[in-house]
C-alpha cells in the first residue's frame, strides 16, 4: 500500500500499533522485566530513560486517561517527563499524574517568556501546577530568531530569571529547545547550559544538512542533547485536508510502520541522551515498544530507512534565524 492510500484510507494509526508488535522481534509487547535502557545526562550524574515522555500527550485528555497514561509510561522504565505551559492544558494534567512518582523521575519544562519578570512569574505558576518545589530542567522554549537572544541574554532577560531561579532551588539544570541550527549555536556560545532540545531526524540531517553541525558543536561545549521530531517525515502537503492530519502533530509524521520504527531507531543511535516521541497515541506507544527493545540501526537499514526521505519536504533549513 502507498502512503497516499494508507494515509486516505485512515487506517494509519491503527495499522501502525498493529505493526509495532510485529517490528520487535518476537511479535509480543515488552514487559516490565525488559525496562527502556537510559543514558548519562552529560557529566550531571542523572541517568534517563532513552525516551521521554512528550506532554502533548496529555492534551484534550481527561484526567482519569492522563494518569493511566503517565503510571503506563513509568511502570515500563520512563523516568523522563517534559511539558510547557504552551501545551494546552499538558501541564495540569500532568501534575495530578506524575505526583505519585515525582520523587523517582527527572521532570522538565519551559517558558516562552523572553524578559525576566515573565520568566520568573512562569516559573513560579509552573511549580504550583505541576505541584512541585524545583524543576529538573528548564528551558527557553523554542529558539528560531537571533533577535530571541537579543532579549534572552540581554538586560532584564530571561537569563536572569533562569540563574536567580537556580540560586533559590527552583532549577536544577537549564537548558533550551530551538529549530534553528544557527540560533541553537548562538546559544550555546553566549551561555553554558546543561541540555538542550533540537531536530534530530533522518530527513533534516540527509535532504538538509540540518543538525549535524549542531550536535558537534554541542559535544566540543560539553552540552547533553535531547533529540525532537524523531518520527517526523516532513511538512504535510497543502492540499492535505485538516481531516486526515495526525492529531497532535503539526508535521507529517512516518506513517508506515517499518519507516516509523526505523526513524525512531536511528534518532537513538545518534549521540543524545534522549528522544521525545510524538504526543499522538499511536506513535507514542510505538516508539515505547521500540524503545524498549532497542537496538542500534544498521548500515543496511539505514540505507532502507533514506530510500523513504525521497519525496519527503524537510520541516526547516539552514539559514531560517532571520
Amino acid at each position: 500500500m502507498d502512503r497516499r492510500n494508507f494515509l486516505r484510507n485512515g487506517t494509519a494509526a491503527s495499522a501502525l500499533l498493529a505493526a509495532s508488535r510485529d517490528l520487535l522481534g518476537d511479535g509480543k509487547p515488552p514487559t516490565r522485566r525488559n525496562p527502556i535502557p537510559k543514558r548519562p545526562l552529560g557529566e550531571t550524574g542523572e541517568h534517563l530513560s532513552i525516551l521521554a515522555f512528550s506532554g502533548t500527550a496529555l492534551m484534550q485528555i481527561e484526567q482519569t486517561a492522563a494518569n493511566d497514561l503517565v503510571a503506563e509510561a513509568f511502570d515500563r522504565g520512563v523516568n523522563f517527563f517534559d511539558v510547557s505551559p504552551s501545551y494546552g492544558n499538558a501541564q495540569e494534567r500532568m501534575g495530578p499524574a506524575l505526583e505519585p512518582y515525582r520523587n523517582r523521575c527527572f521532570l522538565s519544562s519551559k517558558t516562552d517568556f523572553r524578559d525576566k519578570a515573565g520568566a520568573a512569574a512562569d516559573i513560579d505558576a509552573t511549580l504550583k501546577v505541576l505541584r512541585t518545589d524545583h524543576l529538573d530542567f528548564y528551558q527557553h522554549h523554542a529558539l528560531q530568531k537571533t533577535a530571541d537572544l537579543e532579549r534572552i541574554f540581554g538586560l532584564n532577560g530571561a537569563m536572569e530569571a533562569f540563574v536567580a531561579a537556580r540560586k533559590a532551588g527552583k532549577l536544577r539544570y537549564l537548558g533550551f529547545s530551538a529549530h534553528s541550527v544557527e540560533t541553537a549555536i548562538g546559544a550555546m556560545d553566549r551561555a553554558h547550559f546543561d541540555a538542550f532540545l533540537f531536530p534530530v531526524n533522518y530527513v533534516l540531517f540527509s535532504k538538509a544538512n540540518f543538525g549535524p553541525q549542531v550536535l558537534e558543536h554541542a559535544r566540543s561545549k560539553g552540552v547533553a542533547r535531547f533529540a525532537l521530531k524523531a518520527m517526523a517525515r516532513g511538512k504535510y502537503a497543502q492540499s492535505l485536508p485538516e481531516s486526515q492530519r495526525t492529531p497532535k502533530c503539526w508535521y507529517e509524521p512516518c506513517t508506515l510502520p517499518e519507516e516509523a520504527a526505523l526513524a525512531w531507531r536511528w534518532t537513538l543511535s545518534q549521540p543524545v541522551t534522549a528522544a521525545l516521541p510524538p504526543g499522538n497515541p499511536a506513535w507514542f506507544h510505538l516508539a515505547l515498544d521500540v524503545a524498549q527493545s532497542f537496538q542500534p540501526i544498521t548500515e543496511d537499514e539505514t540505507k532502507r530507512l533514506l530510500a523513504y526521505a525521497g519525496a519527503a519536504d524537510p520541516l526547516f533549513e539552514l539559514g531560517n534565524n532571520v
